[in-house]
């Protein structure tokens, strides 16, 4: 029952994705590609005047259900976080958030927004690294 649940929630993200679209003037932009499934997942976000928050989040690009269902979901759990917060996010964070078992192929569908987020915090090139090969706060996933 509860995997049927977490089914239909990611079908919702993916049919109507939260914060899917573009911001005016982003302060920190990343972007990643998963060549495996052909998902490429643009991440902008607006800092605070301070630069110590969260204050928008949005996304872009397409990609498989999981993909884009797992960075909806993830737009909605920074948006609002401090940096600091946001660096302090794992790959597992994000899985839990999709709430169903993955297979190998499919945890990179679902952390292609975590890398592009990732990349955002870091300014990196999308090129830099494989989706999924990094957390946000830098440390290498296990």
């Amino acid at each position: 029952m509860a995997y049927d649940m977490y089914q239909e929630i990611i079908l919702q993200h993916y049919r109507s994705p939260r914060n899917f679209g573009t911001l005016v003037e982003p302060d920190l932009v990343g972007e990643e590609s998963n060549p495996l499934c052909g998902d490429h997942i643009t991440l902008q976000l607006k800092l605070d005047a301070a630069r110590l928050n969260v204050e928008d989040v949005r996304f872009s690009g397409d990609g498989c259900a999981i993909s884009v269902a797992s960075t909806s979901m993830l737009t909605q759990k920074v948006k609002g976080l401090s940096l600091e917060e946001v660096q302090k996010l794992t790959r597992d964070d994000v899985i839990k958030l999709v709430g169903i078992p993955l297979s190998p192929v499919r945890v990179k569908c679902a952390l292609t927004g975590f890398a592009a987020l990732g990349r955002a915090l870091h300014g990196e090139a999308a090129s830099a690294r494989p989706a999924g090969h990094e957390a946000p706060g830098g440390t290498t996933p296990t």
